[in-house]
């Protein structure tokens, strides 16, 4: 399958009703749960995940039904809820945003502060304790991160980041950016690297999902104390660069 860099160019049928009962089904029911989560705020974070991870699957049954497209995860043997890590996870589109919340256990997710001028959504997201940046200023979002991270760690969360920091087309894996990295050489939690193909079905900048079986690889832990930074960050990129060609 060859990488699409926009819907204009994807030779692919265009499965137009099942796009827009999906469309109309996540922002409609993102509604609903996000002010849920935000009412949420008056009990514990966990209750507050739960309705984000109990939306996170309805959207899957969703992606299903409406546009025939569904996932296989393989190495969930590597996950361990007790035992908080650093996910690193290339980015390809807004299926992984959605879908690693269901997948992987508890844990806070690196977003730009743009999201939180979404009303309800955004502020959602934040009551789900994300790490927001300012992708303007890198000096402001490096401190937010090791700040952040460092305390959610601590607290028994994992912390979910896509170093590449933005969304990349198919079969393309841009350079990681070295955050994710330090807050591991910094505290020392071990990073866990993720990988899958979601843009060949969920494009970046499309409305059309397309059906098939999207391929989700989670790796074995990277361990970090006493290592410097930019090793960490070289061989969690290897590996999902790696993981990605395997998918083919």
């Amino acid at each position: 399958m060859k990488p699409q860099n926009s819907s204009s160019q994807d030779p692919r049928p265009k499965n137009r009703l099942g796009s827009t009962l999906l469309f109309i089904g996540i922002f409609s029911t993102a509604t609903v749960v996000g002010v849920l989560i935000i009412l949420g705020l008056v009990t514990t974070f966990r209750v507050r995940w739960k309705f984000g991870y109990w939306w996170c699957a309805v959207v899957g049954w969703m992606t299903k039904v409406f546009c025939h497209l569904t996932f296989e995860v393989e190495g969930l043997e590597h996950l361990d809820a007790k035992q908080p890590t650093i996910f690193l996870s290339n980015h390809q589109s807004a299926w992984e945003t959605l879908a690693l919340r269901y997948i992987l256990p508890p844990h806070s997710v690196v977003i730009k502060k743009e999201l939180l001028y979404f009303p309800i959504w955004g502020w959602s997201l934040l009551a789900l304790k994300s790490i927001v940046i300012n992708r303007k200023n890198q000096r402001s979002s490096l401190k937010s991160l090791l700040t952040q991270g460092e305390r959610y760690l601590k607290e028994g969360l994992s912390v979910l980041i896509f170093p590449e920091g933005t969304r990349a087309a198919p079969k393309d894996l841009l350079k990681f950016n070295v955050g994710g990295a330090m807050l591991a050489h910094k505290t020392g939690y071990p990073v866990t690297p993720v990988a899958h193909n979601a843009g060949d079905f969920w494009p970046r900048y499309s409305f059309f999902k397309y059906p098939g079986v999207i391929k989700v690889k989670i790796g074995p832990i990277i361990e970090t104390k006493g290592r410097k930074a930019a090793d960490i960050n070289a061989e969690a990129e290897a590996w999902i660069r790696q993981a990605q060609q395997e998918m083919g």
